[in-house]
């Protein structure tokens, strides 16, 4: 008899059901269970037929599983009649959260077959799909640990959920029309599908709605509907933000957006994610949608609700093949979950609010993903893809990293494992601080994890700080606070498990310096326990507070004079006045090496964006222009201060604009390279990790590994692990662990 212990994503992907059909098909008698960290199979039959046994569970396991380690021991023989699943006992040891999965196409099949028990039911999943953490309370993913266990199995579910030949044979979300969650209208008397084709009527109509998902609420309205995308842009205070656009198919896609086999390949995954794609000149999707830029938001339906809204057999024509489906949020505030707050929060400017009562117990907003060089760049990590953890060695100190004030992830790492967490958001909001302190409690009980040390942001003010300081001095561990850009090497070095020294560049727009400083265009020599800052960007003065992490144009008259900047119009002579007085006198200036707002101060000078509405919008639109030109040229500058002054030359000039903006993408890349070569040579470090928001620039990525290359550097970059300060955290335990005991 065989013990076999299988670890890795096992839990919540059908994986005890699909061991029982391979033991029965294999003459294997024993028992399979859920230990929590693990499954572990009793197997007992002949040697061929074990045999075969064994090569199906590693060749045949589920799709959306993922096997790590299969650990096998000799027994001898027990007195098995039959194969069972039997109860899951709990075991302590590394546990596997199966994330949120869409729908199957097996499921999408029933939702609308009308002979099937299950036709157009919101709720509908199997073992392969539907979701996972969101509804998850503790391990082992059995029902009665999710907020599934409000709704019991009617009879003909039940008999599906035991029989092993059902594909939802242990399926634990398992329900249908008769026994599992509804949906309705807040407010309204209307429930299931009348509630549905209410929201449709309204949605082609011109409305807007609120509607309850997997891990949260949404914004919904035509996406090509110019005014209701307008109206919804006012209500959400979001003036140029890009919405993201759920089409219901991939024809209605490739209809609007260049799509590759790659993109194609994750746009269509079990996880779902939002793509960024090349949109198509003439489309029909509205221009507000995502104005001044050349990339569109796309996904497509994960969740039954999402199909039926799309495709709902009812006399309504004309519904819209394309819907906004942005995160239900107040601005600065985490995503939505439950009725109250919907209500407080959309009350006041949707049509209806679409609701159901299966309750998400742990937020998860949409996972975002751009591509550079055809390969995935992860922008939010979330849905699909949160928790599962990163492998890298090193020290196995449990550890709580908090993460950063913006895109805020948190990440628990217990033995070889580190756990990023689902998108939090931006942290500066009180709301958002409550969220993350509930998310860390959750998350380290699902996990099992008790941190002995806590890791966090070395700025002083940020509130995550201040929350890592409170966290440490309750559990009475030590706190660690690690360089803002030393974490975000860190969190590059271990998505790519790499454990040697590097040569790390980390352009982002703001990090607290050791020098108390704005860092943020920084060369290090680093690994896991320390780092030299050995180059940065040309320093230059960043005066007005806030004001000039929005307005580029007071970084730019930080590097120019102002008669140049009044023959650019960079601002209003008060305006740049005002500007000169602080930078005269030194008034709420410090030192800067931003990266981030060297894009700013270029795309103010270009006449591109002058002040920015959300973060990032100004590099943003200056890739896009950049994108527009064909120019190949670039510079060979000793400094990013002479290329500087070179775009500045370039404008007065009246040259084209697409061409320098072309033309600084390509020389900075250039800069980056020949700085990266001479380190190279004085260390004989042949690595570079490229991390920060900065290189969430496809454009800018990509030439810069290209540069790279061409002089013999080997290139590190994200993938599925944001550059920005969504991976920051990974980075923080990472040094964490490193510097501990």
């Amino acid at each position: 008899m065989l013990n076999i212990k299988v670890f890795g994503i096992v839990q919540g992907v059908g994986f005890r059901p699909f061991v029982s059909r391979i033991a029965a098909a294999n003459k294997i008698f024993g028992t399979v269970a859920n230990r929590g960290s693990y499954v572990e199979i009793f197997a007992q039959g002949a040697d061929d037929d074990l045999q075969k046994f064994l090569a199906a569970l590693r060749d045949e396991a589920p799709e959306r599983s993922a096997i790590l380690n299969v650990a096998i021991d000799n027994l001898p023989d027990e007195n098995f009649a039959d194969f069972r699943i039997v109860d899951s006992v709990h075991e302590a040891g590394d546990i596997f959260v199966s994330p949120d999965i869409a729908v199957c196409d097996k499921c999408a099949a029933e939702l609308f077959d009308p002979t099937n028990r299950r036709y157009l039911h919101p709720f509908i999943n199997c073992t392969a799909c539907g979701p996972r953490l969101t509804i998850l309370r503790n391990m082992p993913y059995d029902r009665e640990r999710t907020s599934m266990d409000a709704f019991p199995m009617c009879d003909a579910c039940a008999e599906e959920y035991h029989n092993p030949a059902s594909r939802r044979y242990d399926a634990q979300p398992v329900c249908c029309n008769d026994c599992g969650p509804e949906v309705y209208l807040l407010g309204e008397n209307l429930r299931g599908h009348e509630a549905i084709r209410h929201v449709r009527k309204i949605l082609a109509q011109g409305g807007i709605v609120a509607i309850k998902g997997i891990g949260g609420f949404h914004l919904a309205c035509d996406a090509r509907n110019f005014a209701a995308v307008n109206r919804l842009r006012n209500s959400k205070t979001r003036p140029t933000k890009p919405f993201a656009v759920m089409f219901r198919d991939v024809d209605a896609v490739s209809r609007e957006c260049i799509l590759t086999a790659a993109q194609m390949k994750f746009l269509d995954s079990p996880q779902k994610p939002i793509v960024l794609l090349q949109k198509i000149s003439g489309g029909t999707i509205a221009g507000n949608v995502a104005p001044n830029i050349n990339r569109l938001g796309a996904m497509l339906p994960y969740t039954p609700l999402h199909m039926l809204l799309f495709n709902f057999p009812d006399a309504l024509k004309n519904f819209p093949d394309a819907l906004i489906m942005t995160s239900g949020n107040p601005s600065g505030a985490p995503i939505t979950i439950d009725d109250a707050d919907a209500l407080k929060n959309f009350g006041d400017f949707c049509d209806a609010i679409l609701s159901h009562d299966r309750d998400i117990l742990l937020r998860a907003d949409d996972s975002v993903m751009d591509f550079v060089d055809d390969r995935p760049s992860m922008i939010r990590r979330s849905r699909g893809y949160a928790p599962l953890p990163i492998f890298y060695g090193g020290k196995k100190i449990p550890v709580l990293a908090i993460g950063g004030e913006l895109k805020n992830t948190f990440c628990l790492a217990k033995n070889n494992l580190l756990y990023a967490s689902p998108y939090i958001g931006d942290v500066g909001d009180l709301r958002t601080v409550e969220v993350l302190k509930a998310s860390i409690n959750r998350m380290r009980d699902l996990l099992e994890i008790s941190p002995e040390v806590v890791a966090c942001d070395l700025h002083p003010r940020y509130q995550t700080t201040a929350l890592a300081t409170e966290l440490a001095a309750k559990l009475n561990v030590p706190l660690v606070k690690v360089q803002h850009h030393f974490a975000h090497v860190l969190s590059c070095l271990a998505e790519n498990n790499h454990g040697d020294a590097v040569i790390g560049v980390a352009f982002d727009g703001t990090g607290y310096g050791d020098d108390g400083t704005i860092w943020g265009g920084e060369f290090l020599i680093c690994d896991a326990t320390t780092y030299e800052r050995a180059e940065t960007i040309s320093p230059f003065i960043q005066a007005g507070g806030d004001k000039s992490a929005r307005e580029g144009w007071r970084i730019a008259l930080s590097m120019i004079d102002i008669a140049l900047a009044r023959e650019l119009r960079l601002a209003t002579d008060a305006e740049l006045a005002g500007q000169k007085f602080l930078l005269d006198k030194k008034i709420n200036c410090v030192t800067s090496t931003s990266a981030g707002r060297l894009f700013d101060a270029v795309a103010a000078i270009l006449g591109v964006c002058n002040v920015s509405t959300y973060e990032g919008e100004a590099a943003m639109r200056l890739q896009a222009v950049a994108e527009r030109s064909t120019c190949e040229s670039c510079g060979d500058f000793a400094t990013t201060a002479e290329l500087f002054a070179e775009v500045v030359s370039r404008r007065l000039r009246g040259e084209n604009i697409f061409d320098t903006a072309r033309f600084f993408h390509a020389s900075l890349a250039e800069f980056v390279a020949n700085v990266c070569a001479e380190l190279s040579l004085r260390t004989k470090i042949k690595t570079v990790a490229l991390s920060g928001g900065v290189f969430q620039n496809s454009l800018l990525s990509s030439l810069t590994a290209t540069a790279l290359n061409r002089r013999g550097l080997n290139v590190l970059r994200h993938e599925l692990i944001p550059a920005n300060d969504g991976g920051l955290c990974v980075g923080q335990a990472v040094h964490a662990r490193a510097v501990s005991r």
